[in-house]
């Protein structure tokens, strides 16, 4: 349509959406920002968090992320994030159980070698998909 905007997101594993959108919100590195038709050009990094697609007359739809870059220009915004799953697609029991190996990694950091950044970022991206599970879909 004359009013949205052609969105590409892309992981490492394959090309995840190609659409015609209206909208899209990602969880910025100093917080979230919206994109919509005629933005200024853009490169930017963004964190764990979730990403919002709005498409012309249809409710949004969400997917949790690791974190990536977009760029926009020229009305054509490319997603490309680290890892990338729709919301209404995450097993709830397989994120519930990589929160907990998370936390019990994390709570023998005293008295063992562990990777402490690399835990805790797994401790973010389960919470991120748990809570997005709960808060999206119902």
């Amino acid at each position: 349509m004359a009013n949205d905007l052609n969105l590409e997101i892309i992981s490492p594993d394959s090309l995840v959406l190609k659409e015609q959108v209206e909208a899209v919100t990602v969880p910025g590195t100093s917080g979230s920002f919206q994109i919509l038709r005629n933005h200024a050009p853009l490169i930017s990094t963004f964190e764990i968090g979730i990403i919002k697609v709005k498409k012309s007359g249809n409710d949004p739809f969400y997917y949790t992320t690791s974190g990536g870059t977009i760029e926009v220009n020229s009305n054509k915004v490319l997603v490309l994030s680290d890892s990338i799953e729709k919301v209404d697609k995450i097993d709830i029991n397989r994120a519930e159980e990589a929160k907990n190996r998370a936390e019990e990694r994390l709570s023998k950091k005293k008295t063992e070698t562990i990777d402490v950044i690399r835990a805790e970022s797994a401790l973010k991206r389960a919470v991120n998909r748990i809570k997005a599970v709960g808060k999206y879909n119902q």
